[in-house]
């Protein structure tokens, strides 16, 4: 099992102690707020759990259905994450389609940021996985 598979197991887990989070009556709020951020709905923990499954389906498979999975989640994940803090809608739950763009007085940047973190961190994560790390580690085994 190569790095970027045990990074892709390492995702899947990720995704699915989010979907467990969601289910912990301490990390809401009482407005039902996770962390005072944000609330994950039923769509939100199918598709943290599609996430979950599909990487470690990947990972399973082979190097490559990881990297893959990698360039292509990290990309779209980084770019809800962007939209979210720019725009304050996302595009993976809809948002940007329902409510459009959010004026900065709907949301507090500081709350917008803290809200869009997750996905620029695990889509920025990914992206630098799939596309950076991917090249250092097939280049090593190019040159070995």
């Amino acid at each position: 099992m190569t790095l970027i598979q045990k990074l892709g197991i390492a995702y899947a887990v990720m995704f699915f102690a989010v979907v467990g989070l969601n289910y912990l009556p301490f990390i809401h709020d009482e407005n039902g707020m996770m962390f005072g951020l944000f609330s994950l709905q039923w769509y939100d923990d199918l598709l943290h759990g599609f996430s979950g499954l599909w990487v470690l389906i990947a990972a399973i498979v082979s190097h490559r259905a990881t990297v893959l999975f990698f360039r292509i989640f990290g990309s779209i994940y980084l770019f809800d994450g962007i939209l979210g803090l720019v725009t304050g809608s996302g595009c993976l739950d809809g948002g940007i389609f329902i409510d459009g763009f959010r004026s900065f007085s709907d949301v507090e940047f500081p709350t917008r940021f803290f809200a869009n973190l997750p996905h620029l961190l695990i889509g920025g994560i990914a992206v630098y996985i799939g596309f950076v790390l991917a090249s250092r580690v097939s280049q090593k085994h190019a040159a070995a």
